[in-house]
């Protein structure tokens, strides 16, 4: 299998979707069925609304209509709603949400959120779907039920923290979902373990699929760019390579 040079690395990975707050300028733009764009909104890492990240029509960037908190991404829907997934306790969580109906609230509302709540997204407006699934799934393919608004979606690929046993188990996993055949892929990462990395510290940030070669890249916080097959690859083994 032919290797992935480190600028086409960075390129795709410059494009792909990372977590609240660090990478809310990757997030996608949003327009929607009603031709309303939306756009979003980082509010510092200082103050009241300090971490937060927020989406609101682009015309009424000060009304608010959802809220993330930390470690939400999002992604698009064909042909316009908004997807979000995030942790939720020892599960994953992916919900849906129709742009139009999205309810404006005041900006207030979210002063001290961050800090107090342990909930991912603050809205008013109840999602279009919402299901998870659990991170206990062991490695292989998973049927799951994918609810309609969410099947418009060819793959979704989740990084994730994984239940390790012990130092040399995998500690994160990638979780790749493909809603319109209703799978789901568990793939431990079996180079990222306890005895390796500063679990907590070092974690997988972003993942996304190199529509060339097929092969999964990412980037793991803490330790740089990676390529991968069915495993991980650190992209400076990658490098000595070229």
């Amino acid at each position: 299998m032919a290797e992935i040079s480190s600028s086409r690395l960075r390129d795709i990975l410059a494009h792909t979707i990372g977590p609240t707050p660090w990478y809310w300028k990757t997030f996608p733009a949003l327009n929607s069925a009603a031709g309303q764009r939306f756009v979003w909104t980082h509010h510092g890492d200082q103050g009241p609304l300090g971490y937060l990240v927020s989406l609101a029509l682009e015309q009424e960037p000060d009304k608010p209509r959802l809220a993330l908190n930390s470690y939400c991404r999002p992604f698009l829907v064909p042909p316009s709603y908004l997807g979000i997934w995030c942790p939720e306790g020892r599960s994953l969580r992916l919900t849906c949400f129709d742009p139009d109906q999205l309810k404006a609230f005041d900006v207030a509302e979210l002063a001290g959120w961050f800090k107090r709540s342990a909930d991912h997204i603050y809205v008013h407006t109840a999602p279009i779907a919402d299901f998870q699934v659990p991170l206990s799934l062991r490695p292989g393919t998973h049927k799951i039920e994918v609810p309609a608004e969410l099947a418009t979606v060819d793959e979704l690929i989740i990084p994730t923290s994984y239940a390790a046993k012990a130092a040399d188990d995998p500690a994160f996993a990638l979780f790749i979902f493909y809603p319109q055949a209703g799978l789901v892929e568990v793939l431990p990462q079996p180079w990222v373990t306890a005895s390796q990395y500063e679990i907590g510290r070092q974690w997988i940030t972003r993942a996304a699929r190199d529509p060339e070669s097929h092969r999964i890249l990412g980037e793991c916080f803490g330790v740089g760019q990676l390529s991968a097959g069915r495993g991980w690859m650190p992209v400076a083994a990658l490098a000595r390579k070229e």
